[in-house]
């Protein structure tokens, strides 16, 4: 196994809507990939700039998904719904978890417990999280090492 990732965690996406914006705690980036947004841009028939802002300092992303001023969540979110919800960011499809590369030259999954579908639904196992790291390799063009 080429990662490390939660034993005896559950987890189910409750659509609350929670991770698409800001709370009174935590402000979110959701970032994306040039070639993500170039698919929203052409899906859309809306540039870029009308969604998100480039960034400089994220690599390898290079856009930030633009926000609503009312409420501080994504543009794209309608009734805690992502709208463009095939087309969502690799960011989006990750979370509550994040991937980083260890000391071991490995990777690790974390996860936050903001997040209110941790600790609910089935427990997750390997084969949740192999299909999770082929995803970032795919987006990523990282093949992956077995």
């Amino acid at each position: 196994m080429d990662f490390d990732y939660p034993t005896e965690l559950r987890f189910k996406c409750i659509e609350c809507g929670k991770c698409c914006g800001d709370t009174t705690e935590k402000t979110r980036h959701i970032l994306l990939l040039r070639k993500e947004a170039e698919k929203i841009a052409e899906a859309i028939q809306q540039p870029v700039s009308m969604f998100a802002v480039a960034i400089a300092d994220k690599a390898p992303y290079t856009f930030e998904l633009r926000k609503t001023v009312k409420d501080g969540k994504c543009v794209f979110l309608v009734d805690n719904r992502y709208s463009i919800y095939v087309l969502r960011p690799l960011i989006c499809r990750f979370y509550p978890f994040e991937l980083k590369p260890n000391e071991a030259k490995r990777h690790t999954f974390s996860y936050t417990d903001d997040c209110s579908g941790v600790n609910r639904g089935e427990q997750l196992d390997e084969a949740f999280f192999r299909k999770l790291f082929q995803l970032a390799c795919d987006k990523l063009g990282e093949p992956e090492k077995r």
